[in-house]
């Protein structure tokens, strides 16, 4: 019986490991055991008799112990999870204690009592088990349907009878993940590059992850140069990606949902004020794709305007502000974060607090409260520190909490709508509650407004603020959008016709090696059609707006066929030298203990996830014995066969001295 809802972990690599899991070759197949309780993994490591055995593991028991006492043994074949419902109350996440440990910019050189989350540990939750590498496949099981019938087949065959094993046919399951390459990112970048240089078909053994990030800002660009060094612009960023231990089964609620739309409903209310043409300091409003894996996409945009490759320029950004986890608020509180580091310079101090001094004015008279997370406090993981580590610039990130998160479902399966305390009436159907207004939209659409109010400041607005106010039921209808339905009937207005296919059913933030992923699409097109302007062309002239006498093209613009023009572009999330071909510098990425680190992420090819259940197959000592006693057969025959003709097999030729003439 072939499984069909079900997710793998995958093979992953950086510049020096391989983590995650894959099966053998030709899949691995093991005897099924479910494991609901720590004491039902003695039968598996120990007692059983039909080893090697296929774990069906109760989501509550899938954490680190478990796992690595699977690990150590040869006993295990495979295994397959039984997402909890509900949650895990105690919570669960499968990332590290401390995010993007080493990428930052805390290190022996730079703020050395903060690095490795010294002073804070971010993510006491975390098990680290994503990062792990296991030998076997581990898939989980998203039907619960399917995940009775496997635990049926169990009962009917594999439980011990009065004490003593189950007799065969037992009841099995096969696990196919099987993945390519191995090592390091480095070494499977150069097999790839080896085999498409020598090989008349070439098998590409890894791709780079890669996808692309989004940005756009408040005024037009021109595309004729580069933004002028003495223009000063905001920047306000916040990410698009989550993760989970299982491969695109990442809903991020907490973790990304909730910042990027309230950062998407920010653009929409400070586009609506009437001078936001005219303001001294333009806002580019930026979304980071692939920051789980080491800050791919802040890394990459830092070294293209180092590089002099983007409209900007390091020294163009007067100041910074980041949304990071803004949903989990404990009654009316935001945190404001800085860097006590950069802060020492009195310059960049002065920057800072006048920053501070602009958001705490525009929460006034609002249900936010922002307070300072403190001088001795260093930043959370956030991108902002990617830039940090290339220039000390003013800037400050938001979020719920003050020292570890508030997430207690950080880069896990578990991160859904109801970790954010969305709630529905029941009854109501999908239209509806497309446009039901949740609390928590309106408590999103809040911290929006006070972010839109806070950048109009910033960029040198003197007006009342007072009618910047973010739309709570666009809040709600992305929240529906990105973390229930994707294919919606908003959605499916504000997209190119040609792109409807990527409006799947269940939305996931996962970065992946093709790109863009269908986040990185929508994000664009939400942004397009909450800041863009509407216009009248025909058709011809929307896809071209280069031929058309009343538009000009700018920078990032892109039409989206819908009568908007809008300047929502794409700007590579991909690490340097990460498509295809090694750069010399790469072989030295490799850390020794204590070095700062490059990051480099691939993921490995794989042909599709198979899992298969349930099966009776031979056992193997049946199977030995059939393979033995065939052998024996076959020898036999032969013998006698061989015997038989002896005469004429091993018969003496002629004697060529007795001939008759």
């Amino acid at each position: 019986i072939p499984l069909t809802r079900t997710a793998p972990s995958v093979r992953l690599l950086n510049a020096t490991h391989q983590i995650g899991c894959q099966s053998s070759i030709s899949g691995d197949t093991g005897v099924i055991h479910v494991v609901e309780k720590e004491e039902d993994l003695q039968w598996v490591l120990a007692d059983g008799p039909h080893p090697p055995y296929m774990i069906l593991l109760d989501g509550n028991l899938f954490n680190r112990k478990v796992l690595l006492q699977l690990k150590g043994t040869s006993r295990v074949s495979g295994l397959a999870v039984a997402a909890a419902k509900p949650s895990p109350a105690q919570g669960f996440s499968p990332g590290l204690k401390c995010p993007n440990d080493g990428f930052g910019v805390y290190s022996q050189d730079y703020g050395p009592e903060f690095a490795h989350c010294n002073t804070t540990v971010w993510n006491p939750l975390g098990s680290g088990i994503s990062y792990e590498d296991f030998d076997f496949p581990i898939f989980l099981l998203e039907d619960a349907n399917e995940t009775q019938v496997i635990k049926q087949c169990y009962l009917d065959h594999n439980v011990p009878r009065d004490g003593s094993a189950p007799q065969y046919p037992l009841c099995a399951m096969q696990l196919f993940s099987h993945m390519h390459a191995v090592t390091s990112t480095v070494t499977c970048m150069r097999r790839s590059s080896l085999q498409s240089t020598f090989s008349i078909n070439p098998e590409i053994v890894c791709d780079p992850l890669l996808d692309y990030n989004v940005w756009s800002t408040l005024q037009p660009i021109n595309s004729s140069g580069k933004v002028d060094p003495e223009k000063e612009v905001i920047m306000v960023a916040t990410r698009i990606d989550s993760h989970s231990f299982f491969w695109n089964i990442a809903p991020g609620a907490e973790g990304a949902v909730s910042s990027f739309v309230t950062h998407l409903a920010a653009a929409e209310a400070l586009h609506k004020a009437p001078d936001a043409p005219l303001l001294p300091r333009n806002v580019m409003f930026t979304f980071f794709q692939g920051e789980t894996f080491d800050y791919i996409g802040s890394s990459r945009m830092v070294y293209d305007m180092e590089q002099d490759k983007f409209p900007l320029r390091l020294d163009n950004i007067h100041s910074f502000v980041e949304l990071n986890q803004v949903a989990l608020r404990n009654g009316s509180i935001l945190w404001m974060h800085t860097d006590p580091v950069s802060r020492m310079n009195q310059s960049v101090d002065a920057q800072v607090r006048n920053l501070l001094a602009t958001l705490s004015r525009s929460s006034a008279g609002s249900a936010v409260t922002l307070q300072e997370a403190g001088f001795s406090q260093p930043l959370p993981p956030p991108s902002f520190q990617r830039f940090l580590r290339a220039r000390h610039i003013p800037g400050v990130v938001l979020t719920d909490h003050r020292t570890a998160f508030q997430n207690r479902y950080y880069q896990s399966m578990y991160d859904t709508p109801e970790n954010i305390g969305m709630q529905y009436p029941e009854g109501l159907s999908p239209e509806e509650t497309l446009e039901y207004v949740t609390d928590t939209a309106k408590a999103l659409a809040e911290v929006a407004t006070v972010v839109a109010r806070a950048l109009y400041g910033l960029a040198g607005g003197t007006n009342s603020t007072s009618a910047i106010q973010a739309d709570p039921k666009t809040v709600t209808r992305m929240l529906y959008g990105f973390l229930i339905k994707m294919n919606n009937s908003w959605f499916q207005s504000i997209i190119k016709p040609d792109l409807k296919g990527i409006l799947g059913d269940v939305p996931q933030h996962y970065v992946a090696v093709s790109s863009p992923v269908n986040t990185t699409y929508l994000v664009q097109f939400v942004l397009a059609n909450l800041t863009g302007t509407v216009v009248n062309l025909t058709k011809e002239e929307c896809l071209s707006p280069e031929k058309s006498p009343h538009t000009e093209r700018e920078v990032g613009a892109h039409p989206t066929g819908n009568g908007h023009i809008h300047g929502a572009g794409l700007g590579w999330a991909l690490l340097p030298g990460r498509t295809g071909k090694l750069l010399p510098e790469e072989t030295s990425q490799c850390p020794r203990a204590g070095e700062e680190r490059e990051p480099g992420w691939a993921k490995r090819n794989l042909a599709p996830a198979v899992p298969t259940a349930p099966g009776v197959p031979f056992p193997p000592q049946i199977l030995t014995l059939l393979l033995g006693v065939s052998i024996l057969v076959l020898s036999l025959l032969t013998t006698y066969f061989i015997n038989a003709k002896a005469d004429v097999l091993f018969s003496l030729p002629r004697d060529p001295g007795a001939v008759a003439y």
